[in-house]
């Protein structure tokens, strides 16, 4: 068997082998790059609830007629009163936002959306441990797909024909990007202090904040 006919097999059968988790991370990039715009992972079901006005008091008094008045599942793990009159209750993953004087509750419940949440919570790498290994070896392997595409055709339709062109263009994308985004005149590119050098401050770029 030839080195061609090598890297074919290996090309076709890695292909197959990787087609479910591209898909995973394909559709989940595209959610994830939008995380300005919605939250890929969690929607809140909000319901509104309207109970008998209830006297202002201590907060602890409150908390417990508000529980007994909505009928909640036992007390709270914390609560918060940002104002007399209203008193803030969270429970796991949950939480009660009440207007005691006005008799009204909104209740927040975050729910997972449904295949996305689990395709980010792979994505992200959020399970860390194994899967850690396991996303390392999937950017391995889709390494070696992307390299031996480029000699699974020869002739005109192959790396030395049109196939030059076209992985030229595939490498320019992303370099005329960071032209236009991040090396910008006057700014001090990605390998410098934002802060010094050549002025900082370019568009696309921020320094990270302490934390």
């Amino acid at each position: 068997m030839n080195w061609r006919k090598l890297n074919n097999v290996l090309h076709r059968d890695l292909g197959y082998l990787a087609a479910g988790l591209t898909l995973v991370y394909a559709i989940s990039g595209v959610a994830v790059n939008h995380r300005h715009q919605w939250n890929p992972s969690w929607k809140v079901d909000v319901e509104e609830r309207s109970f008998p006005p209830i006297p202002v008091s201590d907060k602890e008094t409150m908390t417990a007629q508000l529980v007994a008045a909505l009928a909640l599942p036992g007390p709270p793990k914390a609560s918060f009163r940002p104002a007399p009159e209203k008193v803030e209750l969270f429970y796991e993953g949950w939480n009660v936002q009440a207007d005691a004087v006005a008799g009204t509750a909104r209740i927040e419940r975050p729910r997972g959306r449904f295949g996305l949440r689990e395709m980010n919570f792979l994505h992200l790498n959020e399970p860390k441990g194994w899967w850690t290994w396991a996303a390392d070896a999937y950017a391995v392997v889709l390494g070696f797909l992307a390299i031996s595409g480029l000699f699974v055709l020869k002739g005109r339709n192959g790396l030395t024909g049109r196939g030059k062109w076209l992985a030229g263009a595939g490498v320019l994308l992303p370099v005329l990007a960071l032209l236009a985004l991040l090396w910008l005149p006057g700014d001090a590119g990605p390998r410098e202090d934002g802060g010094g050098g050549r002025g900082g401050g370019g568009r696309g770029r921020s320094a990270p904040a302490d934390r």
